[in-house]
């Protein structure tokens, strides 16, 4: 196969061609700044308008608590942050887990330097939290939760709906970090009791450098950029029509396909964690068996070095990742699969293959045929794996 292999769609998808095209009217002819009250400017306004009301629909909202973003990392520290600051009238307790995000983690780090309280809830061997734990943690000085929605490493979705009602119930705000799920999963916030909700429009096959922060109608939260009043005098800034645009669009793709791309990826998914599980010895599936993303897999190789292994499959023109991608360039194993209770050496050894909708059962073959040879060419210069076998 001479072409490239894309597996690592949880970092970032390929833009569709229906987005591009809707994007490239707003880059020329269409490209007024939508504060402007001539001809140019409302038809910015209005495609803005437009796609803020399509972007609530689909997650159960109303178009005033949607606010656009950079990204998933601002809309989590926007979130995060200025809840905090707006409620701390109230308390200064937050509660999030152990395998959050960097932007999630690093934000209460922040807060914690300032003045904050951070319980940092450990998981099960699946990246699970125990919902006991949640409700033990709560003090009469908690003021947010904010847990992921899906993992972006292991893929474990969390029981979004009891936390939401367990932060209802005790009156706490609740935020989700959404990045992975929205595009994979049917979402509705108000089913769900989610006050805030982060997304990324580059994780479902839209542009980078967007995203999108649901604010539930009532939630206190400060202003993230000051100056102009944009986004509701929320987040100051003239609007990038053109991915903003592209977001919608692709957001709309997403949830009108989305039964049948999840049955593809589930069905590719499970035949790629068959094949290299039944394939190549002492691997280790990490995340939910059940409970995760469609196309998420992410198998420890142990007796390996991930950074070798992700080389290796690069020079047979495959690119997947080992831990986050956010931090694949650190020699740290991954923070979530330590506290999922993987030891140092075995955490190094991950590999992540992430699914997508462009990916074929062809490219999952070629996949599983180049990782037997390299995983046994690797394994063959590992001292501890001759050791292991020694005694085997």
């Amino acid at each position: 196969m001479n072409k490239n292999i894309y597996m690592d769609n949880a970092a970032t998808t390929p833009m569709k061609k229906e987005v591009l095209d809707a994007m490239i009217p707003y880059y020329t002819e269409k490209f007024g700044n939508p504060s402007s009250i001539y001809a140019q400017g409302r038809e910015a306004k209005k495609a803005l308008d437009e796609s803020r009301d399509k972007v609530a629909k689909i997650l159960g909202a109303t178009d005033k608590e949607i606010f656009f973003t950079s990204g998933g990392s601002e809309s989590d520290n926007w979130a995060i942050k200025g809840a905090c600051y707006a409620n701390k009238n109230k308390g200064n307790h937050i509660i999030t887990t152990k395998i959050e995000h960097h932007a999630v983690l690093h934000a209460c780090e922040y807060l914690e330097r300032n003045g904050f309280d951070v319980t940092y809830l450990d998981v099960d061997e699946y990246g699970m939290i125990n919902i006991d734990d949640l409700k033990n943690a709560i003090t009469d000085k908690t003021i947010l939760i904010t847990i992921m929605f899906a993992n972006n490493e292991v893929g474990t979705i969390q029981p979004i709906k009891e936390i939401g009602k367990i932060a209802k119930d005790n009156d706490i705000l609740f935020h989700t970090d959404a990045v992975q799920a929205v595009g994979n999963i049917r979402i509705d916030v108000e089913e769900l009791n989610i006050d805030l909700l982060s997304l990324s429009a580059h994780k479902f096959y839209g542009p980078k450098g967007i995203g999108a922060l649901y604010i539930k109608k009532g939630t206190k939260v400060h202003p993230y950029i000051h100056g102009g009043a944009q986004e509701r005098n929320k987040r100051a800034g003239t609007e990038n029509v053109a991915s903003v645009v592209g977001l919608k669009k692709a957001l709309e793709l997403a949830y009108e396909n989305l039964d049948e791309h999840n049955n593809k990826l589930k069905r590719l998914r499970d035949k790629l964690i068959n094949d290299i599980t039944n394939n190549i010895s002492h691997t280790k599936l990490n995340g939910h068996p059940e409970k995760r993303l469609p196309g998420n897999v992410n198998i420890s190789m142990k007796y390996i070095e991930g950074e070798s292994l992700l080389l290796s499959l690069d020079m047979v023109n495959i690119a997947a990742s080992s831990g986050s991608a956010c931090t694949s360039g650190s020699l740290d194993p991954s923070h979530v699969l330590l506290a999922m209770g993987l030891s140092h050496g075995v955490a190094h050894g991950s590999l992540r293959l992430s699914l997508g909708d462009f990916n074929t059962e062809e490219e999952v073959d070629y996949v599983v045929e180049n990782l037997i040879e390299i995983v046994a060419r690797l394994r063959k210069m590992s001292p501890l794996f001759e050791n292991i076998k020694e005694e085997e």
